[in-house]
């Protein structure tokens, strides 16, 4: 080993060989998030050209090589020369990290992406790029490999429009997947037509020949009501304003429904803010004193009672908060928060202005949300004494009753696991199979509550949620819980595969997504994955998790003196058979549970789960034929 630490060991990567070295740091990482992210970023600068006024059309297309092409009809990337360093500003913009029209204000007034290294990232993270400008009456063209251009730019003919085309094949050396996922990429182009109204956004895929066309002339107003389409509204119409102050432009649409959680988007430049900041802070402030102040002023509320708090006020709301502004300061590097502390007080200016004159001109829709609040209130005040008794007791004892939690030895909770387990038969299996070191073995004695149609008192009071919450020790809620606090960073729903199991299954996602969401967004909840088939043959033993895979293993080992046996539970499974099959690590198969889309969850879990039975038969008839295993 070099002991020596000198001047020549520092080195200096050259153009885009750091993006090479380290993409992750640019685009996250080098799975599908990674990939999907280079999309997006081309896209970005599409969306650019749209809050410049310049682009009414952006499409994307997926190719059967696994190339993706974007094209819009904006301005065209620049493709003279750069007036200091002499070559193309198309190539520099291609070439050159942090180089791009959004530092110049003059181009770009409000901008996303990132910081100027989107294209130039893609192109370096890409086996080839193609790009042609149309620009000047011209069709300017260039090609890359792996982010290095093959030729200068040549002119290949002639048009009266204008725009960028980008195609680009992501390297296969560099990402662990090539695939897009049609889904997937529709989903943010469906957001951004959204927020962009009367924008046409479409996507086709060559390889399935499915295809999507987005354009809302209702903007955020149809974002509103796509959240609330299989929900009961308290009010027909979106409250919906537009306001302007400081150079901050503020657009905001609210609705409420009849159900028992808040669903507020955020947005910055058209990114998505998940974790909200001081835009979000400004409005939940401006709201929550108009309404106790209307409340108050109107006497729909005893004297001397105390106001109301932020979250009764936005029990069952669904909202979309969309600010914009030249220079936003986003807190980390994923862009999730909103840090510009000028921006709080304009939007809470800009809402309590707008707000006050809204209710005042339409008083039966205050009244409604002032209705609605009171019964959250009555149910706040009820539900924190609930989640007094979930306090009492930070750790439970491996010694509990039946149908407890019997907890693991080590108590370094990035070590640990929690099962939670169907039923006390299995649950005895698991207790009995697992590795007592780091393996808790938590079950359920039937079906928890559908917390969809619950309000979080009622919740609170059910006995099986509150061995959830105790077992895993960060509390509930999007105020309170705390994943620091977790005690178990896995989280693994083990039931049985029939009908019964996949309601529970799907009892306990509800929970976890409505009331503890951080456990999926980072990537601590899991499925585990237990065998269907057991097959016998003499001496040997094989485990299939499909029918499929149970057909090969007979093909191979043939049919004669065969035994097979399929389990209908997992309580049919003796301790050494379950540990075997779905709780060794080494062995074993477990589904990680993502969020990849927050608007399409919420849609699926009110289909499933909410009060509306159309939605849920249609949803039921669409998907039938893409069952697999169902045993009734």
């Amino acid at each position: 080993m070099k002991l020596d630490y000198v001047a020549e060991d520092i080195q200096i990567l050259e153009g885009l060989e750091a993006v090479k070295r380290r993409p992750s740091m640019y685009i996250g990482d080098t799975s599908q998030r990674g990939l999907h992210h280079l999309v997006f970023e081309v896209v970005d600068n599409s969306i650019d050209e749209v809050l410049a006024g310049e682009c009414k059309c952006i499409k994307v297309i997926i190719h059967e090589d696994n190339s993706v092409t974007i094209i819009d009809d904006g301005r065209g990337i620049p493709v003279e020369n750069h007036p200091q360093y002499k070559r193309s500003a198309l190539e520099i913009v291609m070439t050159t990290l942090h180089a791009g029209g959004k530092f110049s204000k003059d181009s770009y007034k409000i901008s996303g992406g990132l910081h100027g290294v989107g294209l130039s990232v893609v192109n370096a993270l890409s086996e080839y790029l193609e790009v042609e400008v149309s620009r000047n009456g011209n069709i300017y063209y260039q090609k890359y490999d792996h982010g290095e251009p093959l030729a200068e730019i040549e002119v290949i003919g002639t048009t009266d429009q204008t725009g960028t085309k980008v195609k680009f094949k992501p390297n296969e050396k560099i990402f662990s997947v090539v695939d897009f996922s049609f889904d997937l990429l529709s989903q943010r182009l469906r957001e951004l037509a959204f927020l962009n109204k009367d924008v046409e956004i479409s996507i086709i895929d060559k390889k399935t020949n499915k295809e999507h066309l987005f354009k809302y002339e209702g903007g955020i107003i149809s974002f509103v009501q796509h959240l609330n389409k299989n929900k009961d509204v308290l009010y027909k119409d979106p409250v919906y304003f537009f306001g302007k102050k400081e150079d901050i432009l503020i657009e905001i649409a609210f609705q409420h429904n009849d159900g028992y959680v808040e669903n507020l988007f955020s947005y910055v430049n058209n990114i998505n803010t998940p974790d909200g900041g001081t835009h979000l802070i400004g409005f939940k402030s401006a709201l929550t004193k108009i309404i106790n102040d209307y409340a108050k002023k109107n006497k729909l509320v005893k004297e001397n009672t105390s106001s109301f708090a932020g979250e009764d006020v936005r029990e069952g709301l669904a909202g979309v908060i969309s600010v914009k502004l030249g220079e936003p300061q986003f807190e980390g590097q994923t862009k999730t928060r909103l840090g510009n502390s000028e921006v709080k007080g304009v939007v809470e200016s800009v809402s309590s202005e707008k707000l006050a004159y809204f209710f005042e001109e339409n008083p039966e829709i205050v009244k409604s949300i002032i209705g609605k609040a009171k019964v959250a209130y009555l149910a706040r005040e009820a539900a924190r004494k609930a989640k007094e008794i979930t306090r009492r007791k930070s750790v439970l004892e491996s010694t509990s009753l039946p149908g407890k939690l019997a907890d693991c030895s080590e108590k370094d909770a990035s070590l640990c696991e929690l099962y939670i387990v169907e039923g006390d038969s299995a649950g005895g299996s698991a207790k009995q199979g697992r590795d007592r070191r780091f393996q808790a073995i938590l079950p359920l004695k039937g079906k928890i509550l559908n917390v969809e149609k619950t309000r979080i008192d009622k919740i609170l009071n059910n006995e099986e949620i509150r061995n959830i919450i105790t077992a895993l020790g960060a509390g509930i809620g999007k105020d309170e819980f705390n994943v620091s606090k977790l005690r178990y960073h896995k989280i693994i729903i083990m039931t049985d595969a029939d009908v019964d199991g996949s309601h529970i299954s799907t009892l306990l996602l509800t929970f976890f997504y409505r009331y503890m969401q951080p456990l999926i967004k980072g990537e601590y909840l899991y499925m585990a994955q237990p065998p269907l088939y057991l097959i016998k043959k003499k001496n040997e033993e094989y485990y299939t998790y499909s029918d499929q895979e149970r057909d090969e293993i007979l093909e191979r080992i043939g049919k004669g003196g065969v035994i097979i046996q399929r389990y209908k539970g997992l309580g049919e499974m003796n301790p050494e058979q379950l540990w075997k099959t779905t709780m060794d690590p080494h062995n074993r198969s477990i589904l990680k549970v993502i969020l990849e889309d927050e608007i399409e969850a919420d849609e699926i879990f009110t289909v499933l789960m909410g009060d509306k039975v159309e939605p849920r038969r249609n949803f039921i008839q669409s998907y039938a034929k893409e069952v697999k295993n169902l045993d009734v």
